[in-house]
This record gives structure tokens, C-alpha cells and sequence, in this order.
């Protein structure tokens, strides 16, 4: 069996390969959608489907991590993921697909609250924040890799499909040789077997802190999933957006752990609330040079650069926030705050082109980040037990 070091790198090549898939599947299948004559309000409805696997998934990720131990719950999620992958080309139905993709959802929840905590439950407090960021940081750089994949359309519907079911097998072959290992008893019962209890105990306490996982999955949802099909609708090349698209992902990759390192010495929430300013500019920026093809690389980028480390700013917020025995109540919370950013992304993004096809879609993403902003700023509460914590 492997070493808890190799176990975390492990741990962190699914997170990597969940990622290649998901940046894979939303421009892929939206260019798909859009070509055949699909409305942006339909394509942006069925990039749902997979954050509805991840939403309905999760109130039932506990038990099942208490019983059995986290190694058996990130096999079952990962062989979900790439069985699921391996089934799309062969039958080409809008509703067969959309049933594929809440299973990929399913999959990846039950992988991503596996792996996420048991690396929050096993991170030493001074640098959890770094160890999270190398969460963070595997997920973008596979996310940055996937949409690339939609150049592959040109040669076969098949390549991308089986090309990131057989890396997904690959890397969650390597699960065999790591050792089994379970939550502590005390993290189910401080707050009663109840998981709605924990539940609620969680939101209170933490509430601030799932912020930030909801606006990354709009964003990462919406930018990858609409706004292939509203840079077709303005006159871009599909293959210079499968090139613009990761550079959101791509950017983030050098700011996840500086900024992760940072949050440990001085604090989530002025970390949270200067990168989400940040991202407001740059969205602003987009909106104002989206003819642009260079100003959209540079203004991704820089998006990049400060809210693609969202993510993983919010569960080391969490996990700041929360006492130890409500982390995997926290975890699964996140989770969730992420799906119903990327369920609400794509059908408000996509309603919103088919409403007022004249105004810019980053304008939503604007009013979205403008909400997390104030909403970080006001609670003052969290910030001083974030501050006594770091």
C-alpha cells in the first residue's frame, strides 16, 4: 500500500482527470447542440444535467463515507465517471445524453466529497490552505485541458468521448494500491445522527464561505457551456474559442497556490473579497472589448488569475469556519453551493441571450460576483472567527 504522501497525489490526479472531463463535456456538447440547431436556452438547460447529478447526489454522501470508508466511495464515483463517458457516441439522443450527464454529475459529487475530505480531515491547519490550493490547482489545469478537446470534433465524434473515459480509467486504476481509511466516528455525531441538523448547524456557522463555491460553478458552467455559443453568435471562430476558454483555467493555475499560501497568513475573507473585485474588472473589461479576440484572451486571463481560485478559497474558508466534526456536512454543502451556481449559470446565461440577444452575457457574471462581493463584506461575524482561526 501506498504512503499518505502518494495517497494525496493520488487523490489529487482523479481531482485533475475530473476536471479534464468536465472542461471536456461543456463546450464539447454545446458546440454539438449548437450545430445541429439547438436554442441557447435548451443547450444551456441540458449543461444542467450534470450539476443535477451532483445536486441530488448530495445529501446522500455521509452515510455511505461512514460506513464504508472514503477508498470505496471514490471508486464507485469514479467508475461512474468514465463508464458514463465511454456511452455518449453511441447513441446520439438529447435525452439519453442528458441522462448521461447527471450521472457524470453523480459520479463526480461522490469522487469530489471522497477525495475533498479526506484532504481537509488529514491537512495540518497551518497549511491547509496550500493543500487545498493544490486541489484547486489539478482541477483547473485538467479543466484547462478538456476544452481543447473540441478540436477532435473535425476528426471523430468518438475521440473526445473515449479519449477522456480511457485517462479517467487510467489514473482511477491507481486506487487499488491505496489503504482504506474512514472518517472519525465523531465527525456524524457531535450534532446528532441527523444530517439535516448538521446541515443547518453548518449554514449558520458558515454560511459566508459557500459564497464563493456557488460563483465559481456559475462561472466555470457558464463560460464553458454558453459562451461557446454566444462567441459563435457574435462572429468568433469555434477554434479560437476552444483556445479562449482555458485561458480562464489556464491563469488560475498561477494564482491557486500563491493565493491559497496567502489566505493561511492573512485571512479567506480579504483574500475573497479582493480577488472577486478583481474578477468584476476584468468581466467588465470583457463586456466592453468581447469583438476583441485578443482583448477576450487577456481579459480571461486575468478573470483567471482571480476567480478561478474561488473554489478552493471557499472550502478553506469552510474548514476555518466549521469545527471538525461538521467538515464532511461543510463539504457536502460546498458541493451543493457549487452545483446550483452551475445549474442557475448556464439556463440564466442561456435565457438571458434568447431575452436580450443585444447586451453582453458577462454582464450577468458581473451582477453575480457584485452580490458575492457585498454579501462577503457584510459578514463581519465569520471574518473575526476566520482571523482567530488563521
Amino acid at each position: 500500500m501506498v504512503s499518505s504522501h502518494t495517497r494525496f497525489w493520488i487523490l489529487i490526479g482523479l481531482v485533475t482527470i475530473s476536471g479534464f472531463s468536465q472542461g471536456m463535456l461543456l463546450p464539447l456538447i454545446a458546440v454539438i447542440l449548437e450545430q445541429n440547431g439547438i436554442s441557447s436556452s435548451i443547450n444551456g438547460l441540458h449543461a444542467t444535467g450534470l450539476y443535477i447529478g451532483i445536486l441530488i447526489s448530495s445529501p446522500f454522501m455521509e452515510r455511505p463515507l461512514q460506513k464504508y470508508g472514503y477508498k470505496p466511495v471514490i471508486m464507485v464515483g469514479g467508475a461512474l465517471v468514465f463508464v458514463s463517458l465511454l456511452l455518449f457516441p453511441f447513441w446520439q439522443a438529447l435525452w439519453f445524453w442528458f441522462i448521461l450527464r447527471v450521472t457524470i454529475g453523480i459520479g463526480d459529487q461522490i469522487l469530489h466529497f471522497g477525495t475533498q475530505t479526506w484532504i481537509t480531515a488529514t491537512s495540518a491547519k497551518h497549511s491547509r490552505g496550500k493543500s487545498i490550493a493544490y486541489y484547486g490547482l489539478f482541477f483547473s489545469l485538467g479543466f484547462t485541458a478538456g476544452p481543447l478537446m473540441t478540436n477532435l470534433l473535425e476528426w471523430s465524434l468518438y475521440a473526445p468521448f473515449l479519449i477522456s473515459s480511457l485517462l479517467s480509467m487510467l489514473v482511477w486504476l491507481f486506487m487499488i494500491w491505496v489503504r482504506n481509511d474512514s472518517p472519525a466516528k465523531d465527525l456524524t455525531t457531535a450534532y446528532g445522527t441527523s444530517s439535516i441538523k448538521r446541515f443547518a448547524k453548518a449554514l449558520k456557522k458558515g454560511w459566508v464561505a459557500f459564497l464563493p463555491p456557488l460563483a465559481y460553478g456559475f462561472l466555470e458552467a457558464t463560460l464553458h457551456g454558453i459562451f461557446p455559443v454566444y462567441g459563435l453568435r457574435i462572429g468568433h471562430d469555434v477554434n479560437i474559442l476552444s483556445l479562449i476558454i482555458p485561458c480562464f483555467a489556464f491563469a488560475s493555475l498561477f494564482s491557486q497556490i500563491p493565493l491559497g499560501a496567502l489566505s493561511d497568513r492573512v485571512g479567506r475573507r480579504k483574500v475573497i473579497v479582493t480577488v472577486v473585485v478583481g474578477g468584476i474588472l476584468s468581466f467588465l473589461a470583457a463586456a466592453l472589448f468581447e469583438d476583441s479576440v485578443l482583448m477576450l484572451f487577456i481579459t480571461f486571463a486575468l478573470a483567471g488569475l482571480c476567480v478561478g481560485s474561488l473554489f478552493s478559497l471557499g472550502i478553506s474558508y469552510m474548514t476555518d469556519l466549521l469545527p471538525k466534526e461538521l467538515l464532511p456536512a461543510g463539504n457536502i454543502l460546498c458541493g451543493m453551493s457549487f452545483s446550483i451556481g452551475s445549474i442557475l449559470g448556464p439556463f440564466l446565461s442561456g435565457t438571458f441571450l434568447d431575452l436580450v440577444p443585444g447586451l453582453s452575457f458577462f454582464y450577468v457574471i458581473v451582477a453575480l460576483l457584485l452580490i458575492v462581493l457585498a454579501s462577503t463584506m457584510i459578514a463581519k461575524g465569520p471574518q473575526k472567527q476566520t482571523a482567530a482561526n488563521a
